[in-house]
């Protein structure tokens, strides 16, 4: 099959700002001050620090800086066999990885093979560093964002399109100071300024998932010769992302909602959905009962007055799309669906709420604000993403997400700096690259197209549904990933990792697959 990253070459991208390479001179760096820091429910202790970066690195004149919070578990072994830092990113973007660390230290940990510092940071954009955020509450920003499912009705696409202008305009209006500083690349030169800090090789070694591998591939791509290993899973094509063509992420959503549909008959002892239906015939009930819900939304009281109202966009979209992405969780998805398909209001506040089990939820605000302030295109009208949008809602049923490219057409903030070089670059290692066989936001093709990009990179098939490889444990995986960060070696091209668990269980596997690598612990080259 012919690359996709080829057939986007042929696509006229923007003229961007800025390219790759040095900009503002990095200051000098006297090492991290860590301190223990207090996070009760962490698997194990975290350490925090501050770090002073630029707050502009085109400004070369400029002196200003600011705090970017820092945070790390240890290394399993002493000082002196510790093989350095990774740092990690949990993906978004808009999402505060501090809380990752919090709630996945031990899975990292185990992962990685215990010889390395596990370090991860609040990006620009999210917490407390440089917040962007267009509205003062949740009422306004429900008010203000615009239609997430596209295929809702024959008029959403027109509507979406109107008020992702205002939407824009209404950030651009709030965030005009800093809004155009969280961009990708500026991150990408906070983490080498990370990697100075530290004071270790100079080199940087990382693992990101999900956005978190877009970030990788723009720094891999700027500072081809300061990384050392780099792990990216849960693939975003970094071409369509940059240009705002994203058609690709959704080609495997509809594949994991079969697999949902699967696992939901073949276990119809904790899948309540099931009702003695083939997974077709499931499919169908599922796919009935979303379009009664175009004319007929459920609304849901709450107590002294309000409520939800769950409607198509709602339960499909911000709902059970979402959820796609977590197969620990599909056994309560099913449970809450069976309730509201029965006509019980008992499930109305997860379902409205999302009940997303992300450890690290993006801001909306700062998600469109670092993803459009990338993906900028002066003069993007409506004709130009017509395709896409059509791509988006008519190649799929589950999902159809259509916010995304009118708000980024629309948008008002382009990033200061934006990645305009090429991602065909020679690492100096090879990268490992992972892909889920069916993930509903970064589909193995993408992960199939990077990885031909970076010379000598391998692809791993992490053989489950769901969101990145953390979302179902594989022990096969997780020994190819210490293999690579503590003895620098690549899994065979080709190699497919079965996992150890199952979607129904209401488990990652993690908690069981931890302790079967502390019985098999890896052991560095001598």
């Amino acid at each position: 099959m012919r690359s996709f990253t080829s057939q986007l070459l042929s696509v006229p991208l923007l003229m961007w700002t800025a390219s790759a390479g040095p900009l503002q001179v990095a200051r000098d760096n006297t090492g991290i001050d860590w301190k223990p820091c207090d996070f009760p429910n962490a698997t194990l202790p975290i350490q925090c620090a501050n770090l002073s970066v630029p707050l502009d690195y085109t400004s070369s004149n400029s002196s200003e800086t600011m705090t970017l919070p820092v945070f790390r578990v240890q290394a399993a072994v002493d000082e002196a066999s510790k093989k350095g830092s990774i740092l990690y990113n949990c993906g978004g973007p808009g999402s505060d990885c501090m809380n990752d660390l919090i709630s996945l230290g031990d899975v990292l940990q185990a992962a990685t093979g215990g010889y390395h510092d596990i370090v991860t940071f609040t990006p620009r954009g999210t917490g407390k560093t440089l917040p962007f955020e267009c509205f003062t509450d949740n009422l306004s920003r429900a008010a203000g964002m615009p239609t997430q499912v596209g295929n809702a009705t024959d008029v959403v696409v027109g509507e979406t399109w109107a008020k992702s202008t205002l939407y824009a305009n209404t950030c651009a209006a709030v965030q005009n100071k800093t809004g155009n500083l969280i961009g990708t690349a500026f991150v990408a030169r906070d983490m080498m300024q990370i990697v100075d800090a530290l004071q270790e090789d100079g080199l940087l070694r990382y693992w990101g998932i999900s956005y978190g591998t877009l970030l990788g591939s723009t720094v891999l791509a700027m500072f081809p010769d300061r990384v050392d290993k780099i792990i990216l899973d849960g693939v975003v094509n970094p071409f369509q992302y940059y240009a705002n063509l994203e058609t690709e992420t959704l080609v495997d959503a509809d594949a994991t909602f079969e697999g949902f549909c699967k696992g939901c008959v073949e276990n119809p002892d904790v899948c309540p959905l099931a009702k003695n239906q083939t997974a077709e015939q499931l499919q169908e009930s599922i796919y009935t009962f979303l379009e009664q819900l175009r004319l007929s939304p459920i609304p849901i009281p709450a107590p002294g007055g309000g409520g939800t109202v769950l409607d198509y966009s709602t339960v499909k979209g911000s709902y059970l799309y979402v959820q796609l992405k977590f197969p620990s969780a599909w056994k309560k998805v099913a449970k809450n669906l069976a309730a509201l398909m029965d006509g019980s209001e008992s499930a109305g506040d997860d379902i409205g709420g999302g009940g997303s089990p992300e450890v690290s939820p993006s801001s909306p605000d700062a998600l469109y604000g670092i993803k459009c302030g990338d993906a900028f295109t002066e003069n993007q009208t409506f004709k130009d993403v017509l395709p896409a949008l059509e791509t988006r809602i008519n190649g799929n049923r589950i999902a159809g997400e259509i916010a995304a490219p009118s708000i980024c057409a629309n948008w008002k903030l382009p990033a200061k700096e934006r990645y305009s070089g090429d991602f065909r670059v020679k690492p100096l290692n090879p990268a490992l690259i992972i892909g889920n066989t069916y993930d509903s936001v970064t589909p193995l093709v993408s992960a199939r197209n990077v990885s031909e990009t970076f010379e000598g990179s391998v692809l791993l098939q992490h053989d489950s549904y769901g969101h990145t490889s953390i979302m179902q444990a594989s022990l096969c995986t997780a020994k190819a990933i210490r293999a690579y960060f503590v003895r620098g070696e690549l899994p065979q091209p080709g190699t497919k990792c079965g996992i150890d668990t199952f979607p129904f269980s209401g488990k990652t596997g993690w908690d069981e697959l931890i302790p079967r690598l502390a019985a098999e612990p890896v052991q560095p080259k001598q």
